[in-house]
């Protein structure tokens, strides 16, 4: 069976979801081989293993922690040298886009971006996207080369799939490219003990509607019965209410949640942009014209003010 790289992302060790959803996906087109990159590469093993990976390739260096992107490209490259795979598969973030558009550059491959989906063709793998602000859906694959495909969070379920996960040394060679953007410093994201937005299950959002920074204290309460990460529009984000990293849209973030609640968002075509492909979509909204309602499931007509904590409080009794 042919075999599948798959890039992980990890903390220290610890694997990010996203990973996991792309060995899922990597295992209807083959046999997964995850390349683990860094500091903890190989504290990745047990887990990546538990979830299909039948081979992790490991390396670590300085390089990937002091230097942009590069690296990361360099030991990606050795990983396809050294295995030849079927596909290469990669979780859509930024850093993750830009290493795969790197990658396709280098090995001369097609890449597809923003999959919401993999199957197994005849002649290689097919990826389904959505596209034009989640107006259409489209079925694509590569026709030259390997395909280099990244995949957005909360596209897939983790499944287990124990397999053997057997540990590789990888050899990396940097480029001379590999130095030449220096990390000068870091300042660590500050919790706020929610998931993180792009890969949260749920997500609740606040919009034009919360009419003040004061006021998404209610958007948080719903947020936190529901341990679910909290978004906001572009309408919200401008006045200044919540910070610019929550916002959901065509110039925020793009989510795909298996819930997503708008709570007094219009559902102008920004904001539709960056979470149409949500699996259950809920929406809270006095003026019923608004846009919003032509793609929810579950619409209530109603102010948010009265309907949000009736809600939150509704959540907290069941779980009592």
């Amino acid at each position: 069976m042919a075999e599948v790289l798959v890039y992980v992302d990890h903390v220290d060790g610890a694997v990010r979801k996203p990973t996991l959803e792309l060995l899922t996906l990597a295992r209807r087109l083959g046999e997964p081989v995850a390349v683990a990159l860094g500091n903890g590469a190989a504290d990745t093993a047990a887990t990546l293993a538990e979830h299909g990976a039948v081979k992790v390739l490991t390396h670590d260096a300085s390089e990937y922690a002091e230097y942009l992107v590069v690296p990361k490209v360099d030991a990606l490259q050795a990983a396809y040298e050294a295995v030849s795979p079927a596909a290469v598969l990669v979780p859509s973030s930024a850093e993750g886009k830009e290493i795969a558009a790197r990658l396709a550059l280098r090995i001369g491959s097609g890449i597809i971006t923003d999959a919401v989906d993999l199957e197994a063709g005849e002649e290689g793998p097919v990826a389904t996207q959505s596209v034009f602000a989640a107006s259409f859906t489209t079925k694509s694959r590569a026709v030259k080369g390997t395909p280099v495909i990244t995949v957005k969070p909360n596209s897939a379920a983790v499944e287990a799939a124990p397999a053997a996960g057997a540990v590789e040394a990888l050899s990396v060679t940097f480029s001379d490219k590999a130095t030449g953007t220096k990390i000068t410093g870091r300042t660590p994201r500050e919790s706020t003990g929610r998931p993180e937005l792009t890969e949260a299950a749920i997500v609740v959002s606040g919009g034009r509607g919360v009419n003040g920074a004061e006021n998404f204290a209610i958007i948080e309460a719903l947020a936190d019965q529901l341990g679910a990460a909290v978004g906001a529009s572009r309408a919200a984000v401008d006045a200044g209410w919540y910070p610019h990293t929550n916002q959901v849209g065509q110039t925020g973030k793009s989510v795909s949640p298996q819930l997503y609640i708008a709570n007094g968002i219009s559902g102008a075509i920004q904001h539709r942009a960056g979470m149409q492909t949500s699996k259950t979509i809920v929406a809270v909204n006095k003026d019923e014209e608004a846009p919003i309602f032509e793609l929810v499931d579950y619409g209530v007509v109603g102010d948010l003010f009265d309907v949000v904590p009736q809600l939150t409080e509704e959540i907290k009794a069941r779980k009592g």
